[in-house]
């Protein structure tokens, strides 16, 4: 995918019965898609196709588009896994310090003056805010519970949460509720091998 589109929506599957797809919002403006707007297609083959929206709806925690000539299940079939585009220079206009979502891929983000790590993805559709997931290294962390070099951290990107947004420094400085970061942490080492010795315990 090249620097001069961004990806809003994937498709995850057809709906119905006359070219309708579902597809998993990736950008936290849902009233961003409007009927007549132009879109356009990745196919995993890196091909590009130009669409245009005819109807869409709300449906299940996703949203249903109907897309001008793609009138039955095998056409919307050829859709399926394409990452619904629109070039960057159409990106909607901004309020005063906010920020596009998917700049903040590849920012470090910190809880107060602690780094956490880098932005790796963006996920959307699973709460009210989207998820940062954040790529932590050893050297970003401190104590005898110090987590492995490719730990991932999932940090919902909500404005309770955020203090500030530097993009020319690739900074997102937040400060989280105590206790956020240890819920969903991967295993230490040393609960690994606590682990791993309960389950021999269990099989004598």
């Amino acid at each position: 995918m090249g620097d001069e589109f961004i990806t809003l929506a994937r498709v995850l599957k057809t709906q119905g019965r006359n070219g309708e797809v579902a597809v998993e919002l990736h950008t936290d403006v849902p009233g961003r898609f409007r009927s007549g707007m132009r879109l356009f297609a990745l196919a995993e083959d890196n091909s590009r196709r130009e669409l245009q929206i005819e109807e869409l709806w709300p449906h299940k925690g996703n949203l249903v588009l109907k897309f001008r000539g793609v009138g039955s299940i095998s056409d919307a079939e050829t859709l399926l896994r394409c990452e619904l585009q629109i070039p960057r220079g159409e990106r909607a206009p901004l309020e005063s310090g906010a920020a596009y979502i998917s700049d903040l891929i590849g920012c470090a983000v910190f809880d107060g003056e602690q780094k956490i790590g880098i932005v790796d993805d963006v996920q959307f559709g699973a709460g009210d805010a989207p998820l940062l997931v954040v790529r932590s290294g050893k050297s970003e962390r401190s104590g005898k519970n110090e987590r492995s070099a490719d730990d991932v951290y999932e940090i919902p990107y909500a404005e309770a949460y955020l203090k500030s947004v530097d993009l020319e420094r690739k900074e997102v400085h937040m400060l989280l509720p105590e206790g956020m970061l240890q819920l969903n942490a991967p295993l230490t080492a040393e609960e690994k091998q606590q682990q791993q010795e309960s389950a021999r315990k269990s099989e004598t």
